[in-house]
């Protein structure tokens, strides 16, 4: 019995955020709509969560009431269940999961549907992609546009170590994978996104606070998924700008000296 008690109770515990396990149920909120989709999390969690608990208490209750101690030599009595009893708990969680299907669709409008845009000579059009990001196994490659914020062309800046973004700026990233499935998965960003191999897919997120955050795989991809680790580094705009300047220059200089090379 204390394992379902002490695991209920420290899985609350760390929800409420108290001493000693503050900061051991989400990582930190660092995006402009995190706060939604951390709401819609609470409340999915208090839900099913009273429900575990109801039934437990409930399930405790009957194996006591109707345990061997309590039946006195009484043969035990078998009944066919309850149409209503049945129909209750049949349409009750039906209920329950109508009204989340409800309750989520502006959330929902917000990360997958409604893709920022922007004024192009007058005309309202998509914001094009700040990067793509590639997955395969075990790790992920960041292509930047360049100055005309295009991919694919000659400016483009590719990087195979960390992917870089501006503070405050609406980032629109376009995923793709070379191999199997794999998640797009940014826990302080509240952005995960499965990517599906030969379909390009976007996903985009606002990062207000500097800093290192994760990048992870939530999509089992392999016997290597374990490693498929990166890092996100979030920069002042300005910074990101100097950053992107000095990244390409090495780049530029890098080329230069394989083709070098390969003359000789």
């Amino acid at each position: 019995m204390l394992v379902p008690v002490l695991g209920t109770l420290s899985i609350a515990w760390a929800a409420l955020d108290l001493w000693p396990l503050q900061g051991h149920w989400l990582p930190e909120d660092v995006s402009q709509d995190g706060a939604a989709m951390d709401h819609l999390f609470d409340l999915i969690l208090y839900l099913t969560g009273a429900i575990f608990v109801g039934t437990g208490l409930a399930l405790a209750w009957f194996m006591w009431k109707y345990g061997e101690h309590q039946n006195n030599g009484d043969k035990v009595e078998y009944t066919h269940g309850s149409r209503k009893l049945e129909a209750t708990w049949s349409i009750i969680p039906g209920i329950i999961l109508v009204f989340i299907s409800i309750y989520q669709m502006k959330v929902w409008e917000q990360q997958k549907m409604d893709r920022p845009t922007e004024i192009v000579d007058g005309q309202v059009v998509l914001k094009p992609p700040l990067l793509r990001v590639v997955a395969r196994q075990f790790g992920w490659q960041f292509q930047y546009a360049g100055k005309d914020r295009l991919l694919d062309t000659a400016d483009d800046l590719i990087s195979d170590t960390i992917m870089v973004i501006p503070q405050n700026e609406e980032v629109v990233v376009a995923i793709e994978s070379e191999d199997v499935l794999h998640s797009f998965f940014l826990p302080n960003m509240r952005v995960k996104q499965d990517i599906v191999p030969g379909m390009v897919q976007y996903c985009w997120f606002k990062a207000l606070k500097t800093g290192n955050y994760d990048i992870v795989c939530a999509e089992l991809c392999g016997w290597g998924h374990y490693k498929m680790k990166g890092r996100l580094t979030v920069l002042p705009a300005d910074e990101y700008d100097a950053w992107f300047d000095a990244a390409f220059a090495e780049q530029e200089k890098s080329d230069f000296s394989s083709e070098a090379s390969e003359s000789e």
